[in-house]
């Protein structure tokens, strides 16, 4: 069984390189993503290796691009598509909701549109403005849109190949500031026996606070895990992976054991999905919460400039911060 160490942005282009192979439908496209590998060098070598006709230079037009995709899926293909920076999206804003989760309704579910959209999401890398956003919330709350997110090498390389072998439109949203961490590798094992895709994960267990996070924010979970186990505190961190659909059973199993629950992301607070999952939680563990679910989020503010950008985003204090009030009720 081949096991490699890989960083997370070559466990995502090893997943694309076994789509190409296994599958001829599918067809990578986006900006600069041939030639140049991506600005990420996400799709580094696989132009020269699969023809231009299968991974595709387009011209800088993001609505250009998810109009053909959605074309190219209606025939039979599977498209993944690469919008270079989260901040880039918008201009495709109107063809991913007004065309791309609604084709299979509309049909009658005659149509399916198999095709990924990939964006790397989230802070950290000390980028320009429009270069660190935090879009989730727009996409998981579009019916017909299925929304993922990973956070390890291992859960990179599998669910971008589970992604784009389903016949749902997938946002694939990357923490583009852990693309450089590292991690094993399984290459030999099947999809057909991996995790699922749209099943939450609980990657450190503990009795004291459920931990809910996704995407760049789980290590700083786990970090921040790790510093409370030294003050006694076991915190169990749950990576969510999916966040349309939600798989909250083991959050509800996790929350009802340790009566606190604490729920992390980059987005800002306001209507993110820390609301919802905080109302989720509050339904169903009502009667086992020793405390309100809590919330540590990115500010209601623009993401600011990147000098001070680790002012905004959540770090290892501000979780130990919640966890510590969640013991104050």
């Amino acid at each position: 069984m081949a096991t490699e160490t890989l960083t997370l942005g070559k466990a995502l282009n090893t997943g694309l390189r076994r789509a190409l192979e296994t599958d001829p439908k599918v067809i990578i496209m986006g900006e600069d993503v041939g030639k140049l590998g991506g600005v990420f060098r996400i799709t580094d070598g696989l132009q020269k290796d699969f023809g231009d006709q299968r991974v595709i230079d387009t011209p800088l037009a993001e609505s250009g691009i998810i109009g053909t995709a959605v074309g190219l899926a209606i025939r039979g293909y599977r498209p993944v598509c690469e919008i270079q920076f989260d901040g880039f999206v918008y201009p495709a804003y109107d063809q991913i909701v007004s065309q791309v989760a609604k084709m299979h309704y509309r049909s009658g579910g005659r149509l399916s549109i198999p095709m990924v959209i990939r964006i790397p999401f989230g802070g950290g890398i000390g980028a320009v403005e429009h270069h660190s956003e935090s879009p989730e919330a727009y996409f998981a709350h579009t019916a017909g849109l299925k929304v993922v997110t990973c956070s390890n090498p291992q859960d990179a390389y599998v669910m971008i190949q589970q992604a784009i072998a389903s016949d749902d439109p997938i946002v694939f949203l990357e923490p583009k500031r852990r693309y450089w961490e590292k991690g094993q590798v399984d290459l030999d094992a099947p999809l057909s026996d991996a995790y699922p895709l749209h099943s939450a994960r609980v990657v450190r267990p503990g009795t004291d606070v459920t931990v809910l996070a996704y995407g760049p924010m789980v290590r700083t979970c786990l970090e921040a895990a790790t510093a409370a186990a030294e003050d006694g505190r076991e915190l169990e961190v749950i990576d969510l992976r999916s966040l349309s659909p939600l798989d909250l059973a083991a959050a509800y199993e996790s929350v009802k054991r340790t009566g606190r629950a604490v729920v992390v992301h980059e987005a800002p607070s306001n209507i993110g999905l820390g609301a919802e999952l905080a109302a989720r939680i509050t339904e169903e563990c009502f009667y086992s919460l020793e405390s309100p679910v809590l919330r540590v989020t990115g500010f209601d503010t623009p993401y600011p400039a990147a000098r001070v950008e680790e002012e905004y985003l959540p770090d290892l204090d501000r979780v130990l911060d919640a966890v510590d009030r969640t013991f104050g009720w």
